[in-house]
């Protein structure tokens, strides 16, 4: 009878266990199928364009040469690596990606949260969706267009700027001629081309804020810049934080295009940097292994920025990216 009964409780364990994990992922898959093939041009990107290449790193171990192929070429370990950190240009370049990043970061970054939170207090719509608009746009155009204008701009013959500064009586002032003026011109041309595409993040994280928040601080007589302190900034705070992260693993990540296209060598001493000297190196010269060893150490680089940045962020407030 015992047996009998063992026998019995098989059919009605089995007949009870969960459903395989196989179906349970088709049911998933049928009840977000329109989600996953919005997903999958992402997916697709990422996975050609960002990780596949990722396989031709081996290059960096290797003296790579065009004809022999990547396989084909001689090993030569850490070489390239060495080269670069005993390359007497090491520091100089080092110093000027570095300073330019960090001057983007401590003047780039506040300002699309200033913008935002200007915004926000703004009550005519109309206005509002005009200020909006005319800030997007820049976003949109070329860096060759944005660096051409910055040179038209600061020329000076002609020039806008030193039109205005004769007005004054103040001589004609070759600004991209000048080291010491090169880092500010390109922070200022960062921060008016993406200030408003930056600040669309803000006034996202601004919507999420409950009404009844402010309208308890206006029973309490507090102040628009009250108002602003105690409730706007802690409402987007994590949004901050996690872009804050963001930035700053990309310090040494300037973009190649407008440093290219507004240097000269007149202002090598502050204008060249890791972006620019890779091309020379790696492109103009062709040699290939060289120019991506340097792209990896700066990779990594960048990631001991960010994870730093976010266990900091993790050990000092409740916001982090993992």
């Amino acid at each position: 009878m015992a047996d009998a009964s063992v026998m019995q409780s098989k059919p009605q364990k089995e007949a009870h266990r969960p459903p395989r994990r196989k179906s349970r992922l088709i049911r998933t898959w049928n009840r977000n199928k329109a989600l996953w093939l919005l997903f999958l041009p992402c997916l697709l990107y990422y996975l050609i364009f960002r990780y596949a290449p990722m396989f031709g790193l081996v290059i960096t171990f290797k003296d790579y040469n065009l004809f022999k192929g990547i396989w084909a070429s001689d090993w030569v370990g850490f070489k390239y690596y060495r080269m670069f950190l005993e390359n007497p240009d090491f520091w100089p370049l080092m110093k000027n990606t570095f300073l330019l990043g960090l001057y983007k970061l401590v003047f780039g970054f506040p300002a699309p949260i200033l913008l935002a939170i200007l915004l926000n207090e703004v009550r005519r719509a109309a206005f509002k969706r005009f200020v909006q608009t005319v800030s997007y746009l820049p976003h949109f155009i070329s860096n060759v267009i944005v660096a051409s204008m910055v040179i038209m701009f600061l020329s000076p013959t002609g020039g806008l700027i030193n039109d205005l500064l004769a007005g004054i009586g103040i001589g004609p002032i070759n600004f991209m001629n000048e080291p010491g003026l090169f880092r500010g011109i390109y922070v200022l041309s960062e921060i008016w081309q993406h200030i408003g595409w930056e600040t669309i993040i803000y006034l996202a994280a601004l919507t999420a804020i409950d009404p009844q928040l402010y309208e308890a601080a206006d029973m309490d007589g507090a102040s628009r810049l009250r108002k602003i302190w105690h409730v706007t900034l802690p409402g987007i705070s994590p949004a901050i934080v996690i872009t804050l992260i963001l930035n700053i693993g990309k310090v040494l990540e300037i973009g190649f295009e407008k440093v290219f296209l507004m240097q000269n060598p007149a202002i090598y001493d502050t204008a060249d940097i890791i972006s620019t000297y890779v091309y020379r190196v790696g492109m103009v010269q062709g040699n290939f292994s060289y120019g991506a060893s340097i792209d990896l150490f700066m990779g990594v680089i960048s990631l001991i920025f960010i994870y730093t940045a976010n266990w900091l962020s993790r050990r000092l407030s409740e916001t982090s990216l993992w």
